[in-house]
């Protein structure tokens, strides 16, 4: 795997940045998925920078891989047809008025 082999060139600890380049996204990006909790992160010292170790960083794209592909399983279910599972607004008959 890719990741493992840059993980000797960037210790067991990531900074922002660092999980930025390994994401390719912007550290802006990674401080929200820290603040959603979407990532785990640690604070080194009460107030300083976040450091997401490299093992978390793992899981969390490993997550993400089987995320899509239950998004792409039920993209092909024909239950995703029926509005009750779609999240279409549902549309029941009424009976006439005699």
């Amino acid at each position: 795997m890719e990741l493992q082999r840059d993980q000797t060139s960037l210790g067991r600890f990531l900074t922002v940045a660092d999980t930025a380049d390994v994401l390719n996204v912007s550290a802006h990006a990674v401080a929200a998925l820290i603040a959603s909790g979407e990532l785990p992160a640690i604070r080194v010292g009460r107030s300083g920078p976040w450091r997401i170790e490299f093992p978390v960083l793992e899981a969390f794209i490993a997550g993400r891989y089987e995320e899509a592909r239950r998004e792409g399983l039920w993209a092909q279910a024909e239950l995703t047809e029926l509005s009750e599972f779609s999240g279409a607004p549902l549309l029941r008959p009424v009976a006439p008025l005699d």
